[in-house]
């Protein structure tokens, strides 16, 4: 019998204009799992760090021509894996929906059109590799809020290990490497977004699938490589998780070691890759005399990921409820979402 199954993706989302910007920081800042306080505290003060780095996010984003290239990124994501879901299950309806946490289209109007979509079957698939409290958490709490619609639910909470995710980036890191001349001595670094180290302490996974992913992925490399993680993006005066990618690039630097850095959390473009390594951290780079900085791309649209992410939806589909991917399992995390 033929289903209607939507898939919804969810991801971080980027302003797609200089006037976005300031709201798309207070959206973000004003979430309860980035800022742990009652809203009473927490709206107003999440006004007032939104206004004040407006001004220099949007030059950030100025240098990417206004906006950040999130969406238009996820939407080519979503048009691969429909494609792939459509041919791989034939006889069912499949349409790929993106629900952005901070920005267009949010969370309510996405539940609002897969409502309307009225599907049998519904899984959530977030773009996030290695979950976090931070985003998936946050993401999938804003869906249980918004969403009235009809279908039976299921939800990948994470697949921070999946065969065809390692070896896609491995093959980029591969073809990126090889397009610099294979420089000798060359460090391997695996740069993620950092969190609060009292987010990690609370009982978050995030730190442990970041390390899952990058031991993953250099197992699949040819050769020995000397390979590290770094967390990048720090903001306040927190202690956040290290050590800090800016901290690593120098330290590469004064070795004399050429650099490879990796985003091994995102899986699209955007502000982060775009704007903080190729041109901040290439900067740090020069300026300390790295004699090489080479920048694995994201994952985007390579044939091999989509394909492994297809392969995940499809065995989603025949479980039930809430679970990872099955490449990893966590242990000891209080808030593994599989515990609730």
């Amino acid at each position: 019998m033929s289903k209607r199954i939507a898939v919804v993706l969810f991801n971080l989302g980027g302003p797609d204009g200089p006037d976005a910007v300031e709201p798309f920081l207070f959206n973000l800042f004003n979430d309860k799992a980035i800022i742990g306080l009652p809203g009473i505290i927490r709206t107003p003060l999440a006004r007032l760090i939104s206004r004040r780095r407006a001004p220099m996010a949007q030059g950030n984003y100025a240098l990417m021509g206004g906006g950040s290239p999130l969406l238009p990124e996820t939407m080519k994501q979503a048009d691969a894996l429909q494609g792939l879901l459509s041919a791989a299950l034939p006889g069912d309806e499949v349409r790929c929906f993106i629900a952005m946490r901070y920005w267009k289209p949010l969370t309510e109007q996405t539940a609002a059109d897969v409502a309307a979509f009225a599907p049998d079957e519904i899984l959530l698939l977030p773009l996030y590799p290695q979950f976090s409290t931070t985003t998936t958490g946050s993401s999938l709490k804003a869906w249980r809020e918004a969403y009235k619609g009809p279908g039976q639910t299921r939800t990948v909470c994470c697949w921070p290990a999946g065969t065809s995710f390692l070896a896609a980036h491995a093959r980029l890191i591969e073809q990126a490497f090889e397009a610099a001349g294979r420089p000798a001595g060359a460090r391997l670094l695996f740069s993620a977004h950092g969190l609060p180290e009292k987010i990690i302490k609370a009982g978050d996974p995030y730190q442990a699938q970041i390390e899952a992913t990058a031991a993953g992925v250099a197992a699949r490399l040819t050769g020995d490589w000397d390979w590290r993680v770094s967390y990048q993006s720090r903001v306040g005066p927190m202690k956040w998780l290290g050590p800090n990618t800016e901290d690593e690039i120098r330290a590469a630097s004064k070795e004399g070691r050429p650099l490879v850095i990796v985003p091994i959390a995102f899986v699209s473009e955007h502000i982060e890759t775009l704007v903080e390594r190729d041109i901040e951290y290439e900067e740090v780079a020069r300026h300390e005399g790295c004699p090489a900085y080479i920048r694995a791309p994201a994952l985007g649209v390579d044939a091999g990921f989509m394909t492994g992410l297809a392969d995940v939806a499809v065995q989603a589909l025949s479980r039930k409820g809430l679970d990872s991917d099955g490449s990893y399992r966590c242990t000891g995390f209080r808030n593994c979402p599989r515990a609730a």
